[in-house]
């Protein structure tokens, strides 16, 4: 049996399904790979069981020989410890942006290659196209389902060698293609959660790893307003899972994360989604990846994300020639930008690349480093 051109990546849902399907449609010669990713905790949370039998049930109604293979050490290594490591610090990580650079296009494109491959195939929303002699991701058509902001980790080198089959497609024309191929995943729900650990309770298994630590929510100026079971649970702009009642001397507006002390184990909390304690204009980031190897310019405007599903914004790029590290400030102010999370740049619908965020100008970061608002 000759090797396959493609391996497809089918992680049991509609989107690698259909995938796995308009690449078998259109002739190439192709095999699927389940990666098992997370070892099974007993929770009895992980989906991993189920959804390997949906990629078997896919993999045999098209046609397709399905190879398994267990990257769960890798996983652990490569993603999950920087995730706890990263919680522990007072952060807020994107695994899932770790995860694409470090499994999917890491181990997953080295075990399609092992298995005689030059492509493999995902059922990610994003394009790629290449431009004098230069790979570029590109947004998907459909903006509501774009996952180019996971992606931005990606070079020339995983580009040159990734499909994106669904790249051009609505989700409901990816619906619609299931169901008239009569693929068992047509109505499946789309994952959510963590990347590979899947839906559950974020408190209770974050609590597995790091164990709750009560202390003190307090006002910016001080006022004591509650108790919280630790502070790496909690983001920046969380409302959720505060259990503030009421409190005298405050009106009943609702309470959000504006902050918080990882030294001193306090939450800081402020009213109101638009509370000026949770805006800035102005961020530092770690050293930027870029996708075409080099950045553009030393300095440049572009529109940035500093969350999936943000509406782009914006901003005037600087880099430091020395560390790579970029100065970024928005033509307007930004809601909760917050640490360790992603910024990603775009050209339109080309994405640049991006960086893990280090700081802001938000009134409490300043107050952190002593610098005057």
């Amino acid at each position: 049996m000759s090797a396959p051109e493609v391996i497809v990546g089918m992680s049991g849902g509609v989107d690698s399904s259909v995938a796995a399907l308009l690449l078998r449609d259109s002739g190439v010669s192709l095999a699927g790979l389940f990666m098992q990713n997370w070892a099974d905790d007993g929770s009895g949370d992980c989906r991993a069981e189920d959804d390997r039998r949906d990629a078997v049930a896919v993999s045999g109604r098209l046609g397709l020989p399905i190879h398994f293979r267990d990257f769960s050490g890798e996983y652990w290594a490569g993603v999950f410890e920087h995730f706890i490591a990263e919680y522990a610090a007072g952060r807020t990580p994107n695994p899932d942006v770790l995860c694409n650079r470090e499994i999917k296009f890491k181990h997953f494109l080295d075990a399609a290659r092992d298995l005689g491959a030059a492509k493999i195939a995902t059922g990610h929303y994003a394009r790629v196209d290449a431009v004098d002699g230069r790979w570029r991701l590109l947004r998907a058509r459909d903006r509501n389902k774009d996952q180019s902001y996971f992606l931005h980790q990606l070079g020339q080198a995983q580009l040159a060698a990734t499909l994106f089959p669904l790249g051009e497609l609505p989700k409901t024309d990816v619906r619609d293609l299931a169901r008239a191929a009569g693929l068992p995943t047509a109505e499946k729900k789309d994952s959510t959660g963590i990347c590979f650990i899947g839906e559950r309770d974020f408190r209770s298994f974050l609590g597995q790893y790091l164990p709750a630590r009560e202390g003190e929510m307090r006002t910016p100026d001080g006022h004591r307003v509650g108790t919280h079971p630790g502070v790496f649970y909690f983001t920046l702009g969380q409302r959720e899972g505060l259990q503030i009642g009421g409190v005298r001397g405050f009106d009943a507006a609702p309470w959000y994360v504006v902050g918080k002390d990882v030294g001193d184990n306090v939450l800081y909390v402020a009213q109101g989604a638009d509370t000026p304690w949770l805006q800035s204009t102005w961020l530092r980031s770690e050293p930027a990846h870029w996708i075409a190897g080099d950045p553009p310019a030393p300095r440049f405007r572009c529109t940035a994300q500093t969350r999936y599903r943000q509406h782009e914004e914006s901003c005037e790029v600087t880099i430091d020639a020395n560390t790579g590290q970029l100065d970024v400030r928005f033509d307007r102010p930004q809601r909760a930008v917050t640490p360790g999370q992603s910024l990603v740049l775009y050209d339109g619908d080309v994405c640049l690349g991006g960086a893990v965020i280090a700081a802001t100008d938000a009134p409490l970061e300043l107050r952190a480093r002593g610098v005057a608002a």
